[in-house]
Formats: structure tokens, C-alpha cells, sequence
């Protein structure tokens, strides 16, 4: 079957007619008015065999004449990839030649360079091409129309963009359209002197709701309207860009953005959102909470895989809400901004009662507080047995943290994941080892209160070549390795990681230290709260990556060790400059200050050693379920062993106990979540309207070259840019400045030979700024859009006292 009329054809058809002829074809089936036409399926184009003549013979029974002939591809029109303007568009073909010839350049515009591009991007290998040809439309007026609005990502909003004449110069950008808002439940409101009125805008967003309600998402949809008034619909897609909608509670909630604290914008797992929260329950109760075994942590919601907590209650409650502003400064400017605009909201007003359990509040309070204030008192006063104490309950965690005894049944080994895995670091252990690293907190912020008006960025320089980091000892020691890597540099550089990776687990690679690097350092990871993450034992591409940087370190001065010492002197001396001139200027709060610069240099670097307690459990729980998807893969309930990281621990047991199959909704989740790791952004603060909190706020001043964000590291820095997405395999030379949307520890090795750091995300006491200000590189965050704003090569400028950036201009 080589052409088949548009009314024969729906969305099942895909692959063969493609995705805009697919969309057409359901809108006749919905009783849309659609342009009468016919579609050249995919078969002529994989033969590369048109039938010319069986295309004529269609042309001529449509009535000959002026027509569009449209690409349809495979690939196209598609939930997660629009295609938008890829393929080409011929309008007002006429007569059998011309026809003949426009299909043809259909079928050549798949492999132009842009189309190819896009393809890549999108992670689309190949398409094929189908062609649609329909009457030409001539229009008084036409446009798109979103049915949800694509700037903020209000699904409450439909919006319409509309220019007279062909609608085609709206898509090409070649005019200024007029620009309309429609609110579902409210009138539309035409504009002075635009071309559209009140009825045609109210047929557009009936139009709209339709299309919506057919195809089950929202739509970007293409119209015309004629001469005589009538409206047609040229196109329907999904809009691609939309970040998906939080679940709907039937009230107005605002979410926050949480995974970005621990430098985690991917996507998480559903086993690992699921294993976070019951891990996380089992502290709860723990402190005498009461918590619903179904969701101990209902207050975070995973929205398109991210990680949100809901902050509607603590917005809406009248004495919690003044506070909202200092306490989401850990959030950056722009959050903390969208959050204060949203307490003039109507919606937010304050309402009678608590936004938690007060039963459960106090419970945690008298079981927490009295141990508190003597760990923290007892860590400032002897910080050097505080430490001890934090590495011996460091030890007790991962000594208790023992799996099933072999050989287990995959019943015991989830029994195990769900109740016993994260006993130990839950437990009374974790809390010895909490009060030492909250006294160093205290003692790393203190000074900059005490010290206002004596000094202010020089802080950073304190905090500088901090001792006792688990992550800074962690790329030490991975520098240590690359030192003996040394007189094999050329099989290091010249072979790709994941080739080296392959060698290093057949043992096909020489000795350098890799072996004892992973037995400590193997359960560590990029994104590594996600127990669906694979750990660098398991892929240690990233660690070989590199190791490839740090061998092309030529400059003895620049090598990371040398730096850290370097930065640790420059601290030592700092303490001693600000101690003088505070004792002279503000005598009580000078010596204050010095007591806990002095205790920071003893204390702050414990700050990592929480999270690298908790991996332990993670990494076991990780082993235990991959040997459970071994074995549902072999009974035929999943296509392979790490499917299991795409259930939650309830549909796990299902599979288990019960034989569940749960193929079918795997495939459906890892296609989500391979879709979710290509988003580009991902909003702070979300309304459960979709509302892109952030994109609601009027733009500031901008000056050229200069992107602005926050401070995160002092100390300024000019080099070229090198935007990494992804740290696995990154390349990046000595010198460079490392500009990525968020960082984790999973990066920190990246940072010992680069000369300063961006991030789109983040947080001052997040991990990448806080490593940063540790190796003594200067650090701006919470910078929008950095990594398509800055392209890599280009020469920067960052200034981390400034929180600004500047591309500086070169001939």
C-alpha cells in the first residue's frame, strides 16, 4: 500500500504514514475539519521507488489544483521530539511535475544536516519518510495554537499566536504575531486591532480543549481560517517541551525542586525514589514519628523522575511563612524569588493549623534536642575526639550493614532490601556521627555573622584545602592513582575509557591502584542517592576519563595535590590576618570568630561524611536487587536484571511473591526515563498547574556578555569553556573552566584540574561549591540556561565573589 487518503488513516498507522499524517488522520476520525488530502506512505521511500503514477492518479481525484505537500516522518510529531521545521514544507505546488518534484525534496530533506542533528539529539537513530499532500487553504488569517502554555507551563492557559495571511511566517519567525492568553474559565479577551475576535478566539480554545481531551496530552496545534470564516486545523502534535505535570490533588500546591541540593538533576529511578523513601521512613520512625508505611515521606513527589517536596502547607501557615525567604537561601536567588512572589497569592493565603503533626514534632524534639546540644557542645569543645567518634560510628555503619547469608531466596534478599538494609545507617550510629559534621557547619558559617564589616570574602579563603573531606580524600587518591598511571601515559590517553574499563575487569590492565581505589571508593557514583545508578565498580569508565585529564596536569604547580596544600597554607595564613585585625577592631567577637575558624579547620570537612555513610547501604541494597533481577529475568518477568531498578519495592514484591509480569510497564518507564535524561531544564519551583514558577518573573537588567547567577566559590578566573552534561567519559583539559548544570560528588574529580566551575543549579553548602571553595577555584551557580548560553571553547570570565559570568569577546 503506497497511498492511502487521510480519512483511512490513525494513529496505530504511524510507522507507516508517520507522525503528522498519523495526527491528521485522528483529527478526521474526531470530526475535526481537516484539508482534504492523501498520504505516500514509507514503503516508496525505503524502496526509493516512486510511483509516479499512482501519485498523479491521487492528485487528479482530489481535484487537481494548487496543493501543500508536507513531509511525514516516522520520527515526527512524536510526545518527546516535535520535529519542528526538520523537514520541508512546499506550498502551492501545482501540476504533476512540480508535485513529483516536491516529494522528492520531502524525501532529501530527512538527511539534511539539521534534520540529522536533531535526530541525535533526540536520540533517534534513523526515520523513514512518508509524504502528505492536501488542498491548499487560503487564509485570512492563521497560526498555532498551544493548549497549554509552552513559556510557563500553565495547563490552566491556552495560547494563541496568529499573523494574517499564511501561518507559515508564524513558524519561520518572520513576523510578529498577535499574541493571545486564554485562561480555560475565563472569557477571551481579544486584542485592539488584532486579527482575531472574540468568537473566533472562543472556537479555537473549543478547539483546543478537543484536541487535548482526544490525544490525551497537550497539543500544539496549526490552523487556518478562510474567507468564509471557517476554521481548519493544519496540524496537532504534542508539546515536546512541557515538563511533565505534578499529580493532580484537586487544590493549588507549590512544589520545590529538591534533588539539585545534592546536585542531582537526572532523573531518579523508581526503585531508587522508592528505597529513598522507605530508607528515610525507618529514620522517622526511628525519632518517634508516626509515618504511613505506604509513603513514609508523602511531602516529596516525584514530578517527571525529580524529586519535589511539596511546600503548600509551610506556605500557607502564618507565622512559618515569614520565614520561608532566609531558610530557601540554600535554593539560590531565583527560587527563593519565585517562592516570595507566591506569598502574594491568593491561593497561598494563610489558613488555620500546623503544616505537620504536632504530636510528632515534639516526639523528635525530646529525643533529639538533649543529644544535640551535648554532641555539638561536646565536638566544639574536643573536636579532635569529635572526629574520632564520627569515624568509629563511621565504621560501626558499614560493619552492621551485612547481607543476607548465602544462599538466600529472592523473598529473603527483598525482605532484606526493604527492612534490614538500612538499619544500621538509620540508627544510633548515624546520629554519632551527625552532631560532629552539624558542629563544623556551625563552626564554617559562624565567622561570616561575627565577622561582618571586618571581613567578608576572605571567609572563603578559610574554608580552603579543608582536611578530613570524604570526597576531597577521594580525589586525592584518585590523583594518587593517575600518579602511578604515569609510565603507561600513553596507553591511559590514547585508549577510550570504556576500552579501559573492559581491560581493567578482564585484568588485561598494568597495576596502578585502581583495585584499592574501588574497594574504597567503588559505591560511589554520579547521582549515587539513586540506588538505580550503577556504581564506579561497576562502571569505572568514568574514573579511567579522568585519570586521562590529570595525566595532561604538565605544570608540578597545577597538580591537585600541590593545589590542596596550597589552599590549605593560604587558609592557615587567612586565620591568622583576620584573628589580628578582628581582635584589634571587635575584641569579644574577634576572639569568638578566631574559636571557630580554628574549630572549622577541625570539624567543617566532616560535612561530606553523612551521605558517604549512607552508601554502604545503598550499594547492598543495590547488589541484592540485581540478583533478584537475575532471577525474575530467568523465570521470564523481566528482559534483564537491572529491569528491577524501573519498579518501586511494592511492584517488586509483586513480581516476586506473585510471578507479576511487569514488562510492559517497564518499557514504558525506561522510555520516560530515557526521555527525562535528555530535558534540558528542569524548574526549581512548580505549581501543580505545570506552572514554571521561575518563568513568571519579570526579567532583570542584563548586561551584554554577562550572565549573573550566584556566588558559590571566591575568586575569579578566565579561561575557556568547557560545557560536560554528563561526567562519564568527560574530557577536560587543565585550565579549563567546567560549566555544567549541577555537580555532585560524582564530578568532584573533574574539579582538580580546571581553573573555576558554573552550574545552572545548586546551592552555597551544596557539594560542588562547597569542594570548590575547598581546592581553592572560584565557583558561580544557580546560573540559567548556563550550558546553552556558554558554548565550549569560548573564552570566560567567572567571578565568584560577583556571582557573574562574562564571555569575553575575541577577534
Amino acid at each position: 500500500m503506497q497511498v492511502i487518503h487521510l480519512s483511512e488513516i490513525d494513529s496505530s498507522m504511524i510507522d507507516l504514514v508517520g507522525g503528522k499524517a498519523a495526527g491528521l488522520g485522528e483529527m478526521i476520525k474526531a470530526g475535526e475539519r481537516v484539508p482534504d488530502g492523501f498520504c505516500l506512505t514509507v514503503e516508496s521511500y525505503k524502496s526509493r521507488d516512486l510511483p509516479e503514477s499512482e501519485l498523479i492518479d491521487a492528485y487528479e481525484r482530489l481535484g487537481g489544483g494548487r496543493v501543500a505537500v508536507r513531509s511525514s516522518a516516522t520520527a515526527e510529531d512524536l510526545p518527546d521530539a516535535s520535529f519542528a521545521g526538520q523537514q520541508d514544507t512546499l506550498l502551492n505546488v501545482e501540476g504533476a511535475g512540480p508535485l513529483i518534484d516536491a516529494v522528492r525534496r520531502c524525501w532529501d530533506s530527512l538527511h539534511t544536516e539539521r534534520a540529522v542533528a536533531y535526530r541525535a539529539t533526540v536520540g533517534i537513530e534513523d526515520a523513514a519518510m512518508a509524504v502528505v499532500v492536501q488542498r491548499m487553504i487560503d487564509p485570512v488569517v492563521a497560526g498555532v495554537l498551544f493548549t497549554a502554555n509552552p513559556i510557563t507551563g500553565c495547563r490552566t492557559e491556552m495560547v494563541v499566536d496568529a499573523a494574517r495571511g499564511l501561518g507559515t511566517a508564524i513558524v519561520d519567525g518572520t513576523v510578529v504575531p498577535d499574541h493571545y492568553v486564554l485562561r480555560h474559565q475565563a472569557p477571551a479577551v481579544p486584542n485592539d486591532d488584532g486579527c482575531l475576535g472574540q468568537e473566533q478566539l472562543e472556537e479555537l480554545r473549543d478547539t483546543g480543549r478537543r484536541q487535548q481531551e482526544h490525544f490525551g496530552s497537550p497539543q500544539d496545534i496549526e490552523w487556518a481560517i478562510d474567507a468564509a470564516g471557517t476554521l481548519w486545523l493544519l496540524q496537532s502534535r504534542p508539546i515536546t517541551t512541557l515538563f511533565p505535570a505534578p499529580p493532580d490533588t484537586g487544590d493549588t500546591r507549590l512544589y520545590l525542586e529538591f534533588g539539585h541540593i545534592q546536585g542531582m538533576l537526572r532523573p531518579a529511578t523508581p526503585m531508587g525514589v522508592s528505597l529513598l523513601k522507605t530508607g528515610s521512613g525507618m529514620w522517622f520512625k526511628a525519632m518517634g514519628a508516626t509515618i504511613d508505611p505506604r509513603d513514609p515521606l508523602p511531602r516529596l513527589v516525584p514530578i517527571g523522575g525529580r524529586l519535589y517536596f511539596d511546600l503548600t502547607d509551610f506556605l500557607r501557615n502564618k507565622s512559618m511563612r515569614k520565614r520561608l525567604g532566609i531558610s530557601l537561601q540554600v535554593y539560590g536567588p531565583r527560587v527563593q524569588g519565585a517562592v516570595q512572589r507566591m506569598l502574594d497569592d491568593p491561593r497561598f493565603a494563610p489558613r488555620r493549623g500546623l503544616p505537620f503533626r504536632l504530636g510528632n514534632a515534639v516526639k523528635m524534639t525530646l529525643r533529639l534536642a538533649p543529644d544535640a546540644i551535648v554532641g555539638i557542645v561536646r565536638s566544639l569543645a574536643r573536636p579532635d575526639a569529635a572526629r574520632v567518634r564520627a569515624y568509629r560510628a563511621l565504621s560501626e555503619i558499614r560493619r552492621q550493614t551485612t547481607t543476607p547469608a548465602e544462599p538466600a531466596t529472592p523473598a529473603e534478599r527483598l525482605r532484606w532490601v526493604i527492612e534490614d538494609s538500612h538499619k544500621a545507617v538509620m540508627g544510633p550510629d548515624m546520629m554519632r556521627l551527625v552532631w560532629p559534621l552539624m558542629a563544623g557547619m556551625i563552626a564554617g558559617s559562624a565567622p561570616s555573622g561575627l565577622l561582618q564589616g571586618v571581613a567578608d570574602d576572605e571567609l572563603d579563603i578559610v574554608l580552603g584545602g579543608m582536611p578530613y573531606n570524604v570526597t576531597t580524600e577521594m580525589d586525592l587518591a584518585l590523583w594518587k592513582v593517575a600518579v602511578n598511571a604515569r609510565e603507561h601515559r600513553d596507553l591511559f590517553l590514547s585508549t577510550p575509557p570504556e576500552e579501559l574499563a573492559a581491560k581493567y575487569r578482564a585484568g588485561d590492565l598494568p597495576d596502578i591502584g585502581m583495585a584499592g581505589f574501588l574497594d574504597r571508593y567503588g559505591m560511589r557514583a554520579a547521582a549515587e542517592i539513586d540506588v538505580g545508578m550503577p556504581r564506579w565498580e561497576e562502571a569505572p569508565a568514568p574514573l579511567f576519563a579522568t585519570i586521562a585529564n590529570y595525566l595532561r596536569v604538565d605544570d608540578p604547580e597545577q597538580a591537585p595535590d600541590r593545589r590542596f596544600e596550597q589552599a590549605a597554607q593560604k587558609a592557615e595564613k587567612m586565620i591568622d590576618t583576620l584573628a589580628r585585625r578582628a581582635r584589634r577592631r571587635r575584641p569579644v567577637r574577634g576572639r569568638l570568630a578566631t574559636f571557630f575558624m580554628r574549630r572549622s579547620r577541625k570539624l567543617t570537612g566532616l560535612r561530606e561524611i553523612a551521605k558517604f555513610a549512607w552508601l554502604p547501604a545503598i550499594l547492598a541494597a543495590r547488589r541484592q536487587l540485581l540478583l533478584i533481577g537475575t532471577d525474575l529475568a530467568a523465570r521470564g518477568l523481566l528482559e534483564r536484571a537491572d529491569d528491577i531498578m524501573f519498579l518501586d519495592l511494592s511492584e517488586a514484591r509483586a513480581a516476586v511473591h506473585n510471578g507479576a509480569d511487569h514488562r510492559d510497564l517497564i518499557a514504558a518507564r525506561r522510555a520516560t526515563y530515557e526521555r527525562e535524561l535528555r530535558r534540558p531544564t528542569v524548574p526549581g519551583a512548580l505549581l501543580s498547574d505545570g506552572t514554571d514558577v521561575e518563568a513568571l518573573a519579570p526579567p532583570g537588567p542584563v548586561e551584554d556578555g554577562v550572565l549573573t547567577g550566584m556566588a558559590g566559590a571566591a575568586g575569579r578566573a578566565t579561561g575557556r569553556a568547557r560545557v560536560i552534561r554528563d561526567p562519564a567519559g568527560a574530557h577536560i583539559e587543565p585550565g579549563e573552566i567546567l560549566v555544567a548544570p549541577t555537580t555532585d560528588p560524582g564530578w568532584t574529580p573533574l574539579f582538580m584540574t580546571t581553573a573555576g566551575l558554573v552550574t545552572e543549579t545548586g546551592s552555597p553548602v551544596a557539594h560542588g561549591p562547597t569542594v570548590a571553595r575547598e581546592y581553592g577555584i572560584p565557583a558561580v551557580i544557580c546560573v540559567r540556561n548556563a550550558t546553552h548560553e556558554i558554548k565550549t571553547g569560548q573564552l570566560i570570565t567567572i567571578d565568584g565573589t560577583a556571582g557573574t559570568v562574562r564571555v569575553e569577546k575575541t577577534d
